[in-house]
């Protein structure tokens, strides 16, 4: 077989009018993104550039550079394991990447849970990372108008400001850059426009693709957040009401902390509120065996089965998860946090009390 498991996928999304389909088009006739397949939802709703096209079959368009469109048909899920299975009986040759387009008005949600949560493609595939573009024309108003647009861009690893270009105010386009900055501090944001596009939008994910180590720092978005505090967004602006729904925050812990805390605390947090937790990554340090990192990444309610690093990559040990929520009482979560990261261990009444009211343990 021509790729290594696990294969990485990454989330395109944005919402209609984006410019997505540039974007795809674009991508597809970088030599850099050679063996990629691109799932879209539908082939008539996506003008992929008709001069890279060679063959279509079984709704899998071959392209001139090894390339593949594939349609959803039915559940994404097959479509993805039919991939795996083209691979490995020959069918395809390679398969470096995947690029999954969501529908203009979709909730990545659901995509990322179908890789995360399934225990088959787990094996197969690991998330990327999410691309969320955002149209510099009528980004502002669609972020006002709609609040998945928010949830796009909040749980984006990179945003992609397009039609920068036909913007007829530069100073829109500063107060959009620094509005998305404030939604989510950890994303780094592109310009459409930059030389480099293929290179900075891949490779978001724990590994760095150079050094083949763990990159914590990169992964949960310090370098981009630098110089931000770890708690972020817009007070008293009525015109970006949905923004301040949005939270973006630390929790931290310094020292070791039990298994058994860290996993009842996650299962309360996603039993509680887990429609509101857009996104979660972390890395902690465990009491069992401090030497070797835990790393979680949660969508909503589904936690991504958690993954033990040989070592730490770098000296900065203890426990950090990133949260990225929707209404979710910020002050109830590090209550929460608090109660368990300060507790030697959790014991079965602890956990039988916390679940009935969790808050009470919490506000102790």
């Amino acid at each position: 077989m021509g790729s290594s498991l696990p294969i990485p996928v990454s989330i395109l999304t944005g919402f209609l009018g984006a410019g997505k389909t540039t974007l795809l088009n674009r991508l597809l006739k970088d030599p850099s993104l050679a063996d990629t397949a691109v799932i879209i939802n539908e082939l008539g709703e996506v003008a992929i550039d008709h001069l890279l096209v060679e063959q279509a079959s079984d709704g899998i368009i071959q392209l001139s550079d090894g390339c593949l469109c594939c349609t959803v048909r039915g559940d994404l899920v097959d479509t993805l394991a039919d991939l795996v299975d083209r691979l490995q009986t020959g069918r395809i040759a390679r398969l470096a990447r995947v690029v999954v387009e969501t529908t203009g008005l979709a909730d990545p949600a659901p995509v990322l849970q179908s890789i995360m949560a399934h225990p088959a493609l787990v094996q197969a595939f690991r998330l990327d990372g999410v691309i969320t573009l955002v149209d510099a024309v009528n980004g502002n108003a669609t972020l006002d108008a709609h609040v998945e647009a928010v949830k796009q861009v909040a749980v984006a690893d990179r945003i992609v400001l397009s039609k920068a270009d036909l913007a007829t105010d530069p100073g829109d386009v500063e107060a959009l850059r620094a509005r998305l900055r404030q939604i989510n501090p950890g994303a780094v944001v592109l310009g459409a426009d930059d030389a480099s596009m293929a290179a900075a939008l891949f490779d978001c994910g724990l590994y760095n693709p150079d050094t083949k180590t763990a990159d914590v720092r990169r992964w949960l978005g310090e370098e981009a957040s630098h110089g931000h505090d770890d708690h972020h967004h817009l007070h008293g602006d009525h015109d970006h009401r949905h923004d301040s729904r949005v939270r973006s925050y630390s929790l931290v812990h310094d020292g070791p902390v039990p298994f058994s805390a860290i996993e009842v605390f996650l299962d309360l947090l996603r039993s509680a509120h887990g429609e509101r937790l857009l996104r979660m990554k972390g890395v902690i340090e465990l009491s069992e065996d401090p030497s070797r990192p835990l790393v979680v990444h949660g969508v909503q309610k589904i936690l991504h089965p958690p993954v033990r690093l040989p070592s730490w990559p770098d000296s900065q040990r203890g426990t950090r998860l990133v949260l990225i929520t929707l209404d979710m009482p910020e002050d109830y979560v590090r209550r929460l946090f608090t109660a368990f990261t300060n507790r030697p261990s959790i014991d079965t009444p602890d956990r039988a009390a916390l679940e009935s009211n969790p808050l009470a343990i919490a506000g102790r």
